[in-house]
């Protein structure tokens, strides 16, 4: 089997170098992770228009507070002033915002600002917009098997029905299509448990460019690569 070429329906990016963006310019980190913001406001406009029908975007995964805690303190006061200053225009634009990952340790005023940012773009029908705030891809599927785990503790459904399908429906993006493209910038060449389910057939994309120089003509060149590969999905070419 294979797929039709053009725009993918789910893009998802690992926006890497920040930091060294900044400390290229004798700036600190911060001043890197202020950028990458400017950037995400870009290329999220520009999905849109693109008619990408869903833009994850790694923010802070699980393994980011093992950083200096003044960098720390600066992602999350990052993040508050994202979802005050963005939430609006995001909105007014038709983008659903959807966070994924395990936000219940964030600050209790953090989490109520994610729960009324998702509750005022929920019924918005386009760009769906997923970003991961305290997401690893190892814990997305943990607390998916423990969940169906219960389920069929509870008697709610039998062992023979635990099924790649039910088990995807209860993870973090289960209403979503898995993702079609990945694009990781920065230089690095891994994947930084990133989604690990529902990249399994993915296309992967890696750039040098540090996050806040990507732009629009360098998300093309992503999706270029994208078409430029057949994708079979394990089969053959036919």
């Amino acid at each position: 089997m294979t797929q039709k070429r053009g725009i993918p329906s789910h893009v998802a990016i690992i926006m890497d170098g920040n930091g060294r963006w900044a400390q290229q310019r004798n700036q600190l980190r911060a001043v890197g992770h202020r950028a990458g913001l400017k950037t995400v406001r870009k290329i999220v406009a520009y999905a849109a228009t693109l008619k990408v029908k869903v833009l994850t975007l790694y923010a802070f995964s699980s393994e980011n507070w093992r950083r200096p805690p003044n960098e720390v303190s600066a992602l999350i006061s990052l993040f508050i002033y994202a979802l005050k200053r963005e939430i609006k225009s995001l909105n007014k634009n038709n983008v659903r915002l959807n966070i994924i990952g395990d936000i219940s340790r964030f600050s209790d005023n953090l989490q109520n600002m994610i729960i009324q940012a998702q509750n005022l773009t929920k019924n918005n029908s386009g760009l769906v917009l997923n970003i991961a705030a305290n997401y690893g891809g190892r814990w997305d599927i943990l607390q998916s098997a423990k969940k169906m785990a219960t389920q069929v503790t509870n008697g709610e459904i039998t062992l023979d029905e635990v099924t790649e399908d039910r088990f995807a429906s209860i993870m973090c993006m289960g209403e979503f299509p898995d993702v079609d493209l990945v694009i990781r910038t920065g230089g690095e060449y891994r994947i930084s448990n990133f989604l690990l389910w529902q990249i399994a057939y993915s296309e992967l994309y890696f750039t040098d460019t540090l996050w806040p120089d990507f732009n629009q003509t360098l998300f093309d060149e992503a999706i270029n690569a994208f078409n430029a590969r057949e994708r079979r999905f394990g089969g053959i070419r036919n």
